[in-house]
């Protein structure tokens, strides 16, 4: 890395003591709150610290599935590979790697593997990040899903758009037209806790007021998921601004997506004829 700037190696130094300490403390706290269930077993267990780089780059070579897990159990992911090794675009799940790729991240993980790791930890390890991601891949489908419902019911298309104010960027997750200045802006929020409602009432007020600042004529509205019904009324109150001219509540169901987005669109008068 450039001098002045830190490495993964540099983050795992800062951590690393304490990181230890840790691991000996949990291990022992394990083993003692589960004491009348813990088994022992003949487990397969790799053995890191007989192999070598090359024989690193060969097994993921011919396995390159097995790069996710080998990166998780270093704490690592892909913005690290591209950021230390200027590798990009690797799919971490499903990599296509050459030879030299290979070589090169084979090289940059070894010191950071563990001396052995049981393949069964390995594989849970893996599939915690799996889960992970495909939750996250969801929820992102739910915000295309009211992209797509506001186009399929609005008289104008809409997309993901950015604005400057004050040389300030903010990006709207829905706006039209597609060019030129916007006419309308829509914010979408996820709000998944009762303690993160306040600071994302106040993003959305803050963007409001930006988008207003920019467009004076716009109008801007958000789509908010926030799982509380109860509240709904609470948070509709709280984000009462002169610069939002309406909001909409909605779960992860396509039916109420486009129940709730066909709400917002008559509010705004922008409903297709």
């Amino acid at each position: 890395m450039p001098e002045g700037y830190d490495s993964h190696g540099d983050y795992m130094g800062w951590v690393a003591a304490d990181a230890k300490a840790r691991q000996g403390a949990i291990r022992e706290a394990l083993l003692q709150a589960f004491q009348a269930f813990i088994e022992r077993r003949e487990v397969e267990i790799i053995n890191f610290s007989v192999m070598t780089a090359m024989d690193l780059a060969a097994a993921i070579q011919a396995q390159p599935r097995i790069l996710k897990p080998l990166l998780a159990c270093c704490n690592l992911a892909g913005r690290a590979i591209e950021r230390d090794l200027d590798i990009r675009g690797i799919d971490t799940y499903q990599p296509r790697l050459n030879d030299t790729k290979a070589a090169a991240i084979a090289g940059y993980l070894k010191p950071f593997l563990p001396q052995e790791i049981a393949v069964p930890a390995l594989s849970e390890l893996d599939r915690f990040f799996f889960v992970d991601k495909e939750i996250r891949a969801r929820k992102g489908r739910w915000e295309r899903a009211i992209l797509q419902s506001v186009n399929q019911l609005s008289r104008t298309t809409f997309r993901k758009r950015k604005f400057e104010v004050a040389g300030e960027s903010f990006e709207l997750d829905a706006a039209a037209p597609e060019t030129g200045p916007i006419e309308v802006g829509i914010d979408v929020k996820r709000i998944e806790a009762r303690r993160d409602i306040h600071k994302r009432a106040d993003e959305i007020i803050n963007k409001a007021a930006k988008f207003k600042a920019a467009f004076p004529q716009g109008q801007f509205a958000a789509v908010v998921y926030y799982p509380f019904t109860a509240e709904h009324v609470n948070v509709q109150n709280r984000l009462a601004s002169p610069n939002i001219d309406a909001v909409c509540f909605t779960s992860q169901s396509e039916e109420q997506v486009f129940v709730a987005v066909g709400l917002l669109v008559d509010r705004l008068g922008i409903r297709r004829a």
